[in-house]
């Protein structure tokens, strides 16, 4: 039996093939992140990303929604506004509250991220057959019915 039919027939075969294929993911994540400038840690990263999706986010917010410490976010959001990548505003609604906005520079940055990252996967994806491509396509679409709740799923409504 070839390693791909053990997947196919093995849920622990697959899981395993799957987590080694999340690891090359991850890496590949990771160094298109890693080549932009100023270089930013994960946290960094993270919060510049949350605070762009998120324009109500305070720093209690933030802190809240990337699960550390209000001291620990405050020294972060120091660090991106010194970079010039985020700066924290007035409240429209509330003076004594600050808003965290993105700036020019920082949203630049955050898509020269999403466009590295695109441009690795692509040249993943142009390595593979357009066989392999459509099966990859049609399992990870099957993966997502299979982990979202839906009518018919025993944890819908949970």
């Amino acid at each position: 039996m070839t390693e791909a039919e053990e997947a196919g027939s093995c849920p622990k075969a697959l899981a395993r093939q799957v987590g080694d294929a999340v690891e090359s993911l991850v890496s590949l994540w990771i160094a298109a992140s890693d080549a932009v400038t100023p270089r930013l840690s994960r946290h960094q990263l993270k919060a510049l990303t949350a605070v762009r999706y998120r324009s109500e986010l305070n720093l209690t917010a933030l802190a809240e929604t990337l699960g550390i410490a209000l001291p620990a976010a405050s020294r972060l959001c120091d660090r991106l506004e010194v970079a010039g990548l985020l700066e924290r505003v007035a409240h429209p609604h509330n003076r004594r509250e600050l808003q965290l906005r993105v700036t020019t520079q920082g949203r630049k940055l955050l898509t020269e991220v999403a466009e590295r990252r695109s441009a690795s996967l692509a040249a993943v994806f142009a390595a593979m057959t357009p066989a392999q491509r459509a099966s990859l396509e049609q399992g990870l679409h099957a993966f997502r019915e299979a982990h979202e709740p839906g009518p018919n799923r025993p944890d819908h409504g949970t």
